[in-house]
C-alpha cells in the first residue's frame, strides 16, 4: 500500500513499483485527481481514505503486507500550521498503529531533512544531527519531526520500519507546485536571487531508494537521501539556461525579502490568493544548508544518483511543453 499516491513523490513511487510487477493499493482522498502517469493500470487499486479517518484506513489495510507512507501536507503558509501538524503527525500515528495491529511486515516512512538538526562546525548534516527545538523551527519542520517520532515509537513497540529524509525533491512531473515553483518563477522572468544553498535530489532517485530499502533487511534506521548540494543562485542560473532566458542578476537582501513576504501577506488578506513568498520561504532563502548521503551510499554502494544538472533540465523542459 502507498499513501499519498497522487502526489509528486507518491505517484513516481507507484509508477516504479508497477514497472516491477507489484500489485499496489494506492490511497487517495475523494477530491484528489489521479496523475496521468498512473491512469489505466490494471495492477493498481485505488482506495479512497482520508489519512485522518482511522476506520477508513483500517479497511485499506486489509490483505496488505508492506506499506509506504508518503502522504503529508507540505506548506509554509502560517494559516496551514495547525492543519499541517494534525495531518502529518496524527495521520502517521494512525498509519503506524495500524501497521502494528495488522502485523505489517515492513513500513517505509517518508520524513524530511527538515526533521534533522542543524549543521555543526560547517559540516554537511547527517542522520546524526538530532533535531533540537529552539523556537525558530517552522511548522513543517515541527510536523515532520513529530511524525518521525511516531515511527520511532512504533519501532520500539516492534514495528519493522525504515525512515528516509530527502532533501528538496525535484523532477520533471512536479509541474508548478512545490519545488516546481522554483523553475516556474525563472521561466516567468525572475530577477532576484539569494545567497542561500540547499540539498537537491531527483524524485526518481528518492523512489528508487525507498524501494531498495523496502526490499532489504534493513530496519530501525533512517537515511538522508540527497544527490548534490547547490547554491540557490546556481540552481536559478541553470534553470535560466534551460529556458533560454536571462538568469536572475540582482542579489536580494534580507530586508527586501522581509518587505516582500509582508506585502504578499497583505495582498492575500485582500484578495484571498495564496502566494509562494511567505515568512518561512523568505527566511529559508538565506539559509546555507548542506546534506550528506554517505550512510545510504555505504549500505548501497552501487546506487547512483541522477546529476542535478540533468534533473533541472528535465524539469524545465517539462514546463516548456
Amino acid at each position: 500500500m502507498v499513501t499519498g499516491a497522487t502526489g509528486f513523490l507518491g505517484s513516481e513511487l507507484v509508477r516504479q513499483l508497477l514497472d516491477k510487477g507489484e500489485q499496489i493499493r494506492a490511497l487517495k482522498r475523494a477530491s484528489s485527481e489521479i496523475p496521468a502517469i498512473l491512469l489505466n493500470q490494471p495492477a493498481l487499486e485505488w482506495f479512497e481514505a482520508d489519512i485522518l479517518d482511522y476506520f477508513a484506513l483500517e479497511q485499506a489495510f486489509e490483505n496488505i503486507t508492506h506499506v509506504y507512507h508518503v502522504a503529508a501536507l507540505l506548506s509554509f503558509a502560517a494559516e496551514d500550521k495547525k492543519k499541517q501538524l494534525r495531518i502529518n503527525k496524527e495521520g502517521t500515528y494512525h498509519i503506524v498503529n495500524l501497521c502494528l495491529e495488522k502485523n505489517i511486515k515492513k513500513l517505509v516512512h517518508v520524513s524530511s531533512v527538515a526533521a534533522l538538526g542543524e549543521s555543526k562546525a560547517g559540516l554537511p548534516v547527517t542522520e546524526n544531527n538530532y533535531w533540537e527545538f529552539n523556537g525558530t523551527q517552522q511548522g513543517y519542520s515541527i510536523s515532520k519531526y513529530e511524525s518521525e517520532m511516531e515511527v520511532w515509537r512504533a519501532m520500539a513497540e516492534g514495528l519493522n520500519a525504515v525512515i528516509v529524509n530527502p532533501s528538496i525533491i525535484i523532477g520533471k512531473n512536479a509541474g508548478t507546485a512545490g519545488s516546481g515553483q522554483i523553475f516556474e518563477s525563472v521561466r516567468k522572468g525572475l530577477k532576484f536571487y539569494t545567497d542561500g544553498s540547499n540539498g537537491f535530489v531527483d524524485v526518481e532517485d528518492v523512489a528508487r531508494a525507498m524501494i531498495a530499502l523496502m526490499n532489504s533487511d534493513i530496519c530501525g534506521e533512517r537515511f538522508v537521501i540527497n544527490a548534490e548540494n547547490w547554491t540557490l543562485k546556481d540552481v536559478l542560473t541553470e534553470a535560466a539556461e534551460a529556458f533560454h532566458v536571462k538568469p536572475p542578476r540582482i542579489e536580494a537582501k534580507p530586508w527586501m525579502m522581509e518587505l516582500g513576504w509582508r506585502g504578499a501577506e497583505t495582498l492575500s488578506l485582500i484578495n484571498g490568493k495564496k502566494y509562494g513568498l511567505t515568512k518561512d520561504t523568505a527566511r529559508n532563502a538565506f539559509k546555507k544548508s548542506a546534506y550528506s548521503s554517505e550512510k545510504f551510499r555505504e549500505f548501497f554502494p552501487d546506487f547512483e544518483f541522477k546529476p542535478i544538472k540533468i534533473s533541472i533540465k528535465e524539469a524545465c523542459d517539462a514546463l516548456n511543453k
